[in-house]
């Protein structure tokens, strides 16, 4: 509930501080007193439009800051951390409003938008008045009162998963059936690539292999020859190997001559024999290494322009090739086997339809009961709101054809007003003042479901008096049972119900001493006491001149109310 309220330079408020409990607060003050800004105060705090006349004549900005105490796990603290903001069991929320029209929020002191405000606040707070635009026009909203009344929120959520999984069921088979007639329309070109593909039966990485096989034979190709010119020079006519070999055995036969000088020659030729011995085996084998049969370089060359002609006709790489032959023989194999594929889909759409169908109309049904009753509900909070010729209805249209996450049913509240008129929507029929009525009517039936934990009521005992006042002032303190109940009224009936009573009126400010500032007014909120509340009951009794008999009434009143 709400149990802070202040407000810095908004308008006529220059400061103000008010705390709030539990149970039924009323709002008093003549006309013109600054009830009305205290109120846009509030929605500012809340996320409503800023604007920069909020802003009090003279002053830079405004900020208004609303703290609620909350129990663990209320929506609102779950609404604040979907926008990343830090909640635990109280949340303060923060409005700053310059006078250049520029806004800024905050959460719990955390930076936040004014969207983030507007969510968590119409978790907290719901403001009623005579010209109420959000429950009771939206459609939507009257579907999930009836379901609230109901207790159908189980029901509801049954429903609303069985059409999301009815929605995937119909997916499937939609992308199933086109996957198929896809492959329908195309099964001559899929059975001739196919085919192609199968023959040609390329492998990831073959076209990176192949390429660099045929490079290094190119390469082989090149050496080859030279390697040849070097090994003719050993085995030509003109090697050098003869004469050597010539050159030693005639030194040989002269070393007994002379060998300290025929050795150590002798010895250097015999190494440089040897030496030309390996170099002629290392080209030998070089060659050898080098050697390929061409044929095999013009299979590899065959088979990259196979390859990448294949890939240039399909617009992919080489490497994808495999991938895609595995697709067509994939969408062949959905060919053939589609339209199992497509019944057994369709068996699951049947299925996902009949749970749905018939968790929606037990739902319709459910609805309808507990339309019933709230019907009679509202219809007993009538007659003492001066409504009694008055008839109240919830009209549910359902239709099979256009079922969605919520069932079947367009749930809205009808209402006759007289006897003999034409019934039709409530906000469409009811006048202003009929409107607020039916609207407390409903709440006081909902008050403990689908309501927020604070309620504001706006003037909605306007233009009624006696009686009528009485009654409305009685249903806000049954309300304020369950409900943390705030109300801005002009009827001392309802003020004479509070548990607690704020007045509200206007006082001069004066300037600063010796300074140019102008003497202002500013709106002052004060909590009435025992006595000053008479007094102030007495005051919307009678008027300006406040009378004992006007004071007698009051007494009564607040005596009849206790």
């Amino acid at each position: 509930m709400l149990v802070r309220l202040s407000i810095r330079d908004i308008v006529l408020i220059d400061r103000l501080d008010l705390e709030f409990a539990s149970g039924l607060t009323t709002l008093t003050g003549e006309t013109g007193a600054g009830k009305s800004i205290l109120l846009d105060a509030f929605l500012l705090a809340l996320g409503a439009r800023g604007d920069a006349s909020l802003v009090r004549a003279g002053e830079e900005q405004g900020q208004v800051t609303a703290a609620f105490d909350l129990p663990h796990g209320h929506p609102a603290l779950a609404a604040a951390r979907e926008f990343g903001l830090d909640a635990e069991d109280e949340l303060v929320l923060r409005r700053v409003q310059t006078s250049d029209g520029r806004t800024r929020a905050f959460v719990n002191d955390q930076p936040a938008s004014a969207q983030a405000l507007r969510a968590i606040g119409a978790s907290l707070v719901e403001i009623h008045c005579q010209h109420d635009d959000r429950a009771l026009v939206d459609p939507s909203a009257h579907r999930a009162l009836v379901d609230a009344h109901g207790g159908l929120g189980d029901k509801a959520a049954e429903v609303r998963e069985l059409h999301a999984a009815l929605q995937r069921a119909r997916r499937a088979l939609a992308e199933e059936e086109a996957r198929v007639e896809r492959a329908r329309a195309e099964a001559d070109y899929l059975r001739h690539a196919s085919a192609e593909l199968a023959a040609l039966a390329p492998q990831p990485g073959e076209e990176a292999a192949l390429a660099e096989r045929r490079q290094s034979m190119q390469r082989s190709e090149k050496v080859a020859g030279d390697l040849r010119d070097a090994l003719e020079a050993f085995a030509g006519d003109h090697s050098p190997a003869s004469e050597i070999a010539s050159a030693a055995r005639r030194l040989e036969r002269r070393m007994a001559q002379a060998p300290q000088l025929i050795e150590p020659p002798a010895r250097a030729l015999a190494q440089a024999l040897d030496a030309l011995s390996l170099a002629e085996q290392a080209l030998e084998q070089a060659l050898a290494d080098a050697d390929f049969d061409p044929r095999e370089l013009e299979r590899i060359e065959e088979r990259l322009f196979a390859l990448r002609g294949a890939a240039r006709k399909h617009q992919t790489s080489v490497d994808a090739l495999a991938a895609l032959a595995e697709r067509f023989v994939a969408d062949l194999a959905a060919l053939d086997a589609g339209e199992a594929r497509v019944a057994a889909l369709s068996a699951e759409v049947g299925k996902a339809q009949a749970a749905y169908a018939e968790a929606a109309e037990s739902l319709s049904a459910a609805r309808r009961a507990a339309a019933k009753k709230l019907d009679a509900l509202v219809e007993g909070e009538l007659k003492p709101l001066k409504l009694e010729g008055a008839r109240f209805r919830t009209e549910i249209v359902s239709d099979i054809e256009t079922g969605g996450p919520e069932g079947y049913d367009r749930v809205e509240f009808w209402v006759q007003t007289n006897p003999g008129s034409r019934p039709g929507p409530l906000v469409k029929v009811a006048s202003g003042g009929e409107l607020a009525r039916f609207m407390l009517a409903l709440k006081v039936v909902l008050a403990d479901r689908g309501s927020a934990p604070t309620l504001v009521f706006d003037e909605i005992d306007t233009g009624v008096g006696g009686a009528v006042a009485d009654a409305i002032g009685q249903r806000l303190a049954r309300l304020a049972k369950r409900a943390q109940v705030l109300t801005v009224t002009h009827a001392p009936q309802v003020a004479a119900r509070a548990s607690r009573h704020l007045r509200i009126a206007k006082s001069a400010v004066k300037g600063a001493a010796g300074g140019k500032a102008k003497d202002r007014v500013a709106t002052r909120v004060a909590q009435l006491e025992e006595a000053e509340r008479r007094e102030e009951i007495a005051r919307m009794l009678s008027g300006a001149a406040i009378t004992d008999e006007a004071r007698a009434a009051a007494r009564r009143l607040l005596e009849g109310a206790g």
